[in-house]
């Protein structure tokens, strides 16, 4: 893949090493070791393409002003056959540099000869990483907290595929430990109640109340009748639990489906028991001195590895904790299935859980930065501007499922990634489904169909999109078609920044910003009716942004209409 922007800035870069090697040769500079010129993008058009501070960082070295040391570097430079057009001095010291346009002409042959590979990087050269996210209880629909999770999870997962790294996407079924023994006594009692004398069975007061759970017991005495009515407690609740899991987990699965997420892996925690990797995790820990015994539990060393305090590892009453099962399944993940890097995306309330994962990490000899967490913050629903909480359909708290059939898949995935996952979200139900430029999905894919409609009506007078060999780009001048072109050119770096930071919002503004200038350039230049040469550039263009803006919507897993 090229990345037009990358060998502009080795460029520049080998054209200020140059300068400086030469001015040291002419004297005007003292030798010095210049390790990293750093190149950036000025905040202010009027600023240039490019700019670097490298004057700045030599002033220790030549202890000369900064400014001086910029003009001796300007001096010496040679641009001739760059994409550099001129340079400038500015302010205490930075060189900016103006390009011509051929760069971005450039830009549009590789859109057009990469097309849905376009923007595409290898900065994770293959590294193996699992996205592990969602990991909702299997023991009731799922949430907001799950839907935020589901897109940035999924979102993370696509925006490290783009970046060339070998993902695995993940969902940890707790099927472990207290939710399933709840889980057994709500349905047991709901059970109990079908029977004859079945008005005076108690609800656990700490039991699930859900629609769901009544449903799953109603349905299996319609199956099966009372055949659990004889059998003791523990085999009742065993049997209605192996009857109701799998179809809450069937229905999770269904869910997130139709919410554009399928999973590689459903990793069951009641597995790491049954394979003994729970106890063999104790073990290690134990043969290694990392734990002790207190009050009749067994604790993990927790304030060894950093944390701020112990941990359990099995409770007086001899049954692993939550911790326990944790600890052997990030062993799972790392030593056992070989896996480089491991991201869990966990809602903001579980913040005080990293510590104690990392100080584990770091007890079972796994480099704990290897482990990120993406925590991400609560979803507020707002109706008329006003807090909703529940379902105008169902009368209780939205599922994603009510959300979806609501706003649609496309409105949920794209506004649940347009803040940073540490923001708190306010999502808009109205405003997700307004047909209009204020719906930010709306305004990209639009601005997607309203490109394919162009070029279907051109291609039926006969008019295809050009190859770049073709076409005179030099006659793309206009500042509409400038900054369009710019814009196209930022897609790699808008990859690489997202992976790297683990933030797909930025995806979803630098595809809101490219709609932005489709639309300013729509209205500004025209392509069907002017002069021939210029409507096939302008054509290529065209198309080139049709290219990004599907792109990023694949990344995201928003749908990029032909129509609308």
């Amino acid at each position: 893949m090229t990345n037009v922007v990358d060998n502009v800035k080795n460029e520049i870069k080998k054209v200020v090493t140059d300068a400086i090697e030469k001015a040291a040769a002419s004297g005007q500079l003292p030798p010095v070791r210049v390790n990293d010129i750093i190149i950036e993008k000025p905040r202010e058009k009027e600023h240039g393409d490019f700019s670097t501070n490298i004057a700045m960082q030599l002033v220790r070295e030549v202890r000369k002003n900064p400014r001086q040391i910029a003009e001796i570097i300007k001096e010496h430079m040679d641009i001739e056959n760059t994409y550099i057009d001129r340079v400038e001095c500015a302010g205490p010291g930075f060189i900016n540099f103006y390009l011509t346009n051929r760069w971005l002409y450039d830009v549009l042959k590789v859109i057009h000869a990469e097309k849905q590979d376009y923007g595409k990087i290898n900065i994770g050269r293959g590294q193996k990483v699992m996205v592990e996210f969602v990991s909702a209880n299997p023991t009731g629909p799922l949430h907001m907290g799950n839907a935020r999770g589901g897109a940035l999870g999924d979102c993370i997962a696509g925006v490290l595929e783009a970046a060339g790294y070998d993902v695995t996407r993940e969902f940890y079924i707790n099927d472990a430990g207290n939710q399933i023994e709840k889980f057994g006594e709500s349905l047991e009692a709901r059970y109990l109640q079908q029977l004859p004398g079945g008005e005076n069975v108690e609800f656990p007061e700490d039991g699930y109340h859900g629609e769901d759970i009544i449903e799953h017991a109603a349905q299996y005495y319609r199956e099966y009748g009372d055949k659990l009515g004889d059998v003791p407690s523990e085999q009742r609740r065993k049997a209605l639990v192996e009857y109701a899991l799998p179809k809450n987990i069937e229905k999770i699965r269904t869910a997130l489906e139709s919410y554009g997420i399928t999973f590689d892996v459903w990793f069951s925690e009641q597995s790491l028991y049954d394979s003994g990797e729970v106890q063999d995790t104790i073990n290690y820990l134990k043969e290694k001195g990392y734990t002790y015994e207190k009050e009749g539990a067994l604790w993990f060393k927790a304030t060894d590895f950093g944390a701020e305090k112990d941990e359990v590892l099995i409770r007086n009453n001899g049954v692993p904790t939550y911790l326990a099962s944790d600890i052997a399944y990030h062993r799972n993940k790392f030593v056992k299935r070989g896996f480089d890097r491991v991201i869990n995306l966990w809602g903001a309330d579980h913040h005080g859980h990293v510590a104690r994962m990392k100080s584990a990490m770091k007890a079972l000899g796994i480099d704990p930065d290897k482990l990120e967490v993406v925590l991400f913050q609560l979803v507020r629903l707002y109706r008329n501007g006003e807090i909703v909480r529940m379902s105008k359909r169902t009368g209780k708290a939205i599922s994603l499922e009510d959300l979806l059939e609501e706003v649609g898949r496309d409105a949920a995935r794209f506004f649940f990634n347009m803040k940073a996952s540490g923001s708190h979200l306010d999502f808009d139900l109205d405003l997700a489904v307004r047909q209009s430029n204020e719906n930010p999905v709306y305004y990209v894919q639009y601005a997607h169909a309203r490109i394919c409609s162009m070029i279907r009506l051109l291609g039926e007078e006969g008019i295809s999109v050009p190859d770049p060999e073709d076409v005179d780009l030099s006659l793309l001048v206009q500042p509409e078609e400038i900054d369009l072109m710019k814009k196209l050119a930022e897609l790699p770096e808008e990859i690489a920044i997202s992976a790297q930071t683990l933030e797909p919002s930025r995806l979803t503004r630098y595809v809101t910003d490219v709609a932005s200038c489709f639309h300013s350039f729509y209205n500004a230049c025209r392509v069907k009716g002017e002069e021939e040469r210029l409507m096939k550039a302008r054509l290529l263009l065209v198309d080139c942004t049709r290219t990004v803006i599907k792109n990023v919507l694949d990344i995201l897993s928003v749908n990029a209409p032909e129509r609308m």
